[in-house]
């Protein structure tokens, strides 16, 4: 398994480590529900230096980028992230992304774990085909450490270790700055539901960052937090994770991507897709809650009237609602708040119904 530059760390904080994508990483430390609560209520920093980032810049990385992206990043501003999906020629989600405009002609994909090559490889291929040799396209990820702050009081936090005013930092946008004196590039945005922060520096000295994080945010409650807690976080925010949502079968309008699925631009998978649009999709991702006791799991089957109908893509119980949440595809004709589900569960059935996302929303 590949370990990240904090590996070491988490083994000296007592961190159980689980494999994922991969990657030798932290499930938990203090327990995933405290570590769930804590950065609900105060903050948690997480290790994700395990995803990738792919640099795009040069006269033609805008043709490019335009090419791979279901969004369309004509406008985007220097400074500003957007969110975009990469979708091969039959619509299906290869990789959900953030791209950051760092400057004129210069662009940072950042990728999940799990795809990080198969998404270099995409785009390097729509480099060759389409003969935009004016785009330079490098891989950063190993070079690259990230971590994320997330929560009430991340900014707090961090504003004691990093040049400038987090304050006047808008939701999705990046600031090139120095954190712990070390160069960095820091966003507003995370994969929590929480008001938090992504930091971006050399592999090489993430662990200084991560360390004096601890340091200063340990007297007003931060606590790392593992894979464990991110996924309870995310599914009560209502994010999708790769390889449970999203796949290469599955297309935006399936999930809840249509809204970054520009039809208007040419890109790789659109005529696919605009069809799609003008026929209807078939089935779509719902959230649901249950109502009988029992917790949901990825793969346990949906049954409506009696028949199966879907499958959970992703389930637990939530920390912050006190119930059973999850998701599932389930076909359109069920896709309405209110509509009646069961969960098998261990061959018994659990009542349950659609409900609207996302579960968890923090007060601003």
């Amino acid at each position: 398994m590949k370990k990240t530059p904090l590996y070491e760390r988490h083994l000296a904080l007592g961190a159980t480590m689980t494999e994922f994508g991969g990657w030798a990483m932290p499930v938990q430390y203090s327990g995933v529900i405290d570590e769930h609560r804590n950065t609900r209520t105060l903050a948690g920093l997480f290790d994700v230096c395990h995803m990738g980032e792919i640099e795009v810049r040069g006269p033609q990385a805008l043709d490019l980028l335009q090419r791979v992206m279901s969004r369309n990043l004509a406008a985007q501003q220097i400074g500003e992230m957007k969110l975009s999906a990469i979708t091969n020629q039959k619509g299906g989600i290869i990789d959900d992304v953030t791209v950051y405009k760092r400057g004129e002609d210069h662009y940072l994909v950042v990728t999940n774990a799990a795809t990080r090559e198969g998404d270099l490889e995409w785009i390097l291929r729509a480099r060759r085909e389409k003969g935009f040799e004016k785009a330079e396209v490098t891989d950063l990820s190993d070079a690259t450490g990230k971590i994320d702050i997330q929560g009430p009081i991340a900014q707090m936090i961090l504003s004691e270790i990093v040049e400038g005013d987090l304050g006047s930092l808008r939701f999705y946008h990046a600031m090139e700055t120095r954190v712990a004196g070390v160069d960095a590039m820091v966003s507003r945005s995370g994969y929590t539901g929480e008001d938090g922060f992504e930091v971006y520096t050399a592999a090489a000295r993430i662990g200084e960052i991560w360390d004096l994080l601890l340091h200063v945010g340990d007297p007003h409650g931060l606590k790392p937090a593992g894979l464990g807690a991110r996924d309870t976080l995310r599914l009560e925010a209502g994010m999708m994770l790769f390889g449970h949502e999203m796949c290469q079968t599955v297309t935006p309008y399936e999930v809840v991507y249509g809204w970054i699925t520009d039809l208007d631009k040419d890109f790789i998978g659109r005529d696919a897709l605009k069809k799609q649009k003008e026929d209807g999709v078939r089935k779509k991702l719902v959230g649901f809650e249950l109502i009988d006791r029992g917790i949901a799991r990825h793969g346990y089957p949906v049954l409506a009237a009696g028949e199966q109908v879907g499958e959970v893509t992703s389930g637990t119980f939530s920390p912050t609602l006190g119930k059973a949440i999850g998701l599932a595809f389930v076909p359109v004709s069920l896709k309405e708040p209110g509509s009646e589900l069961e969960i098998e569960i261990r061959s018994q059935r659990a009542r349950a119904k659609v409900v609207p996302l996302p579960f968890y929303r923090r007060k601003k």
